[in-house]
């Protein structure tokens, strides 16, 4: 008997929100050493270069960033729930290799897996969302997904620090890790493929198929739209490269403990998960650009404000701004990238801009780490947050409004 496949988040709200719970621990994985590893690479290892010391997010960055590209066109061919289990399973590596390591090349190649982990089961869990939304539901679909990953990047922050300053640095925080790829692979086991949702969303379609070299030049440079979305998430996460790797030791240096740093750390993906709740609904309603705008202006300005300001009540102040800076933005862009990008290559379009976006991991922690040991860790923050107003300033020129360009 053939099932008649319902498109909605109502429609399909048992799975959605079993993804939005997943998508929780995939957030706490990489919360899970937010806070402590810059700290870790200095007092542990040694590491008097910042460049040395921010290498496990260069690591991290570009090996999610091109299993990212991978990852849409893996899920097209091999169904979205296979994909996010082995996800998950690579995901084991790395509180394996943390707890065992002996030199700090061992947490490099830790995080080159957490860069896998990351792709995977991120990439999965927002394309399967999107896949079971309506299309006037897909700022929805993404604030929540977001949502729940930055919230798991949040307490597992908090945590993290929190286990430190009472146990040590290491092993103690990263055994969590161990019991979170358990609870996340065996949630996924229960996660419905959402294939047979695309399908049915593909016979609808009349336009042709693009191929993934098509695709990419497309996300990249040719649509003016697709590619102004990725350069704005490119600047985005390395503004974010910059605030994990620097963040702990620019707050530490201005007096602040383990504890105070942890929280200031936290509050930023905290404000940036719960305001998704929020943004990507609200982008449903308002459109897309404005929020695009003026979150990238948010976030430029906020790193320069906690320069400037140098209590521990203005940076907290500072990274709240920065969360909400980085929510305005975060879920809209992959809602824009959904207008834009047509059902049968959608999934491999998202994997572009996310290759895009998530580099910018490797390049914020590269370029963090150059200016810092050049000029200095005040210099390299206020540098890098430029950036994001350059890029707020292109998109308000160049991108159009997506919301209204028909499915």
């Amino acid at each position: 008997m053939n099932q008649t496949i319902k498109i909605g988040v109502k429609e399909n709200i048992l799975s959605f929100s079993l993804l939005v719970l997943i998508n929780f621990f995939v957030g706490s994985m990489v919360g899970l050493e937010r806070t402590i590893l810059p700290t870790i690479g200095e007092e542990v290892y040694g590491l008097a270069s910042t460049s040395a010391a921010l290498s496990f997010i260069v690591s991290f960055g570009f090996s999610k960033a091109i299993m990212n590209f991978f990852a849409g066109s893996m899920a097209d061919r091999w169904g979205r729930k296979r994909v996010l289990l082995g996800g998950w399973a690579i995901g084991m590596v790395v509180p394996l290799f943390v707890i065992f390591a002996e030199a700090w090349w061992m947490i490099v190649v830790a995080n080159i897996f957490l860069g896998i982990n990351q792709a995977l089961t991120w990439s999965m869990t927002v394309n399967m969302k999107v896949d079971l939304a309506k299309p006037e539901q897909r700022g929805l679909a993404v604030g929540f997904n977001e949502f729940a990953g930055y919230m798991g990047v949040a307490v597992m922050a908090a945590i993290s620090g929190y286990v430190a300053s009472r146990y040590s640095l290491a092993p103690e925080p990263f055994y969590i890790g161990i019991v979170l790829v358990i609870l996340g692979f065996f949630l996924s086991c229960f996660a419905e493929d959402t294939n047979k949702h695309v399908q049915s969303q593909v016979k609808k379609s009349t336009t042709a198929d693009l191929s993934t070299k098509e695709v990419f030049k497309q996300t990249t440079w040719k649509n003016k739209n697709l590619s102004s979305s990725s350069l704005a998430g490119l600047t985005t996460n390395l503004k974010d490269g910059m605030a994990w790797g620097l963040f702990p030791i620019f707050l530490s240096a201005g007096g602040l403990s383990v504890g105070q740093v942890g929280t200031v750390v936290a509050l930023y993906p905290a404000a940036w998960g719960f305001f998704q709740l929020f943004t990507g609904i609200w982008s449903d309603r308002i459109g897309r650009k404005k929020l695009i705008v003026s979150g990238m202006l948010l976030q430029g300005l906020s790193l320069w404000f906690m320069l400037i300001f140098q209590t521990y009540s203005m940076w907290l102040a500072g990274a709240f701004l920065l969360g909400l800076g980085t929510a305005l933005v975060y879920p809209t862009i992959l809602a824009s990238i959904s207008d834009v990008a047509r059902p049968e290559w959608r999934a491999t379009s998202m994997g572009v801009y996310r290759f895009w976006r998530d580099s910018g991991y490797a390049f914020g922690a590269i370029l963090a780490g150059v200016f810092a040991d050049v000029f200095s860790v005040h210099w390299a923050i206020g540098i890098v947050g430029a950036l994001p107003l350059l890029s707020g300033i292109h998109s308000l020129v160049r991108m159009d409004e997506t919301l209204s360009i028909d499915d």
